[in-house]
Parts: C-alpha cells; sequence; structure tokens
C-alpha cells in the first residue's frame, strides 16, 4: 500500500519515538511504501529548534531520530506530478491550508492515501468529498496483523 506521509505524522515520529505513529513507520514487516516530498525535508528544518526543544534532544540525537524517520521515506520530486494534478491540489487546499498541496498532490498523482493527522485538513477536505486518508489507527491494525 503507498502512503504519503505530511510533515505533522513526521513530527509526531521523531518527537516520540515510542508512539504508534512510529511503530508504524518503523515496522520493517510490512507492504507499506511511505512517500513524501520534498517540503518535508524543508518543514522538519524550519521547526528543527522548536522539535528539539520539545522533545528535549541532543543535537546529535535529534539529527538521529530524523534520520531514522526520514529514512524510511521515498522522497518525490514534486516536479514529476503533472502540472493539472498540483493546480487541483492547490485548488482543493486554497482555503485549507496550501503549505499541503505537494502532500496532498503527490497523494493524488501516485494513487496514494495520506496519513494526516491534520482535523482541519481533513475536515475540510472532507467537505469537498475528498476522503482518500489514512488513520494510524487503521495503519495500526494493518501492522499488528502482520507481525
Amino acid at each position: 500500500m503507498r502512503i504519503v506521509i505530511d510533515s505533522n505524522i513526521a513530527f509526531s515520529a521523531i518527537l516520540n519515538s515510542n508512539s504508534k505513529i512510529s511503530q508504524i513507520i518503523l515496522q520493517p514487516k510490512t507492504r507499506l511504501n511511505f512517500y513524501a516530498t520534498n517540503q518535508l525535508l524543508i518543514e522538519i528544518n524550519k521547526h528543527k529548534s522548536k522539535i528539539q526543544k520539545l522533545a528535549k534532544y541532543s543535537n546529535d540525537d535529534l539529527d538521529k531520530a530524523i534520520s531514522i524517520i526520514t529514512n524510511r521515506k521515498r522522497f518525490i520530486n514534486v516536479q514529476l506530478v503533472p502540472k493539472e494534478i498540483y493546480l487541483k491540489a492547490e485548488n482543493l487546499l486554497k482555503d485549507i491550508d496550501l503549505d499541503d498541496t505537494e502532500f496532498l498532490a503527490l497523494a493524488e498523482h501516485s494513487r496514494s492515501k495520506l496519513w494526516t493527522g491534520d482535523k482541519e485538513l481533513i475536515k475540510g477536505l472532507g467537505s469537498k468529498n475528498w476522503n482518500k486518508f489514512i488513520t494510524t489507527e487503521e495503519l495500526y491494525k494493518l501492522i499488528k496483523k502482520t507481525k
């Protein structure tokens, strides 16, 4: 199964290595394929000091946590997404959160599920009949079946 991970999921995994989110991402025996765009790395770097402060990591521990989580994803260049799909995603998000455009465009293009914990994003897209989300609980149940 192809899954596009947005920033809040990655942040959650980095902040708490024992969380369900981390367990899902780090599960070795799974058929889950995780994808993101470079926007994820940009956002992690933008909020790195905040993440470090919240998690109380040393510089080395923070870099290790980021590396462990980001190494489980395939990063796709957003320029590979056809312009019409990108514009569709942008249009869907214009009154919700344009920062999620790349993630939504990638999910649409790759026919993937979007994994997010952003309730406003889920609600806003749901009101526009876009519901290709997968929840942490759904993914957790999937990985428990494969153990």
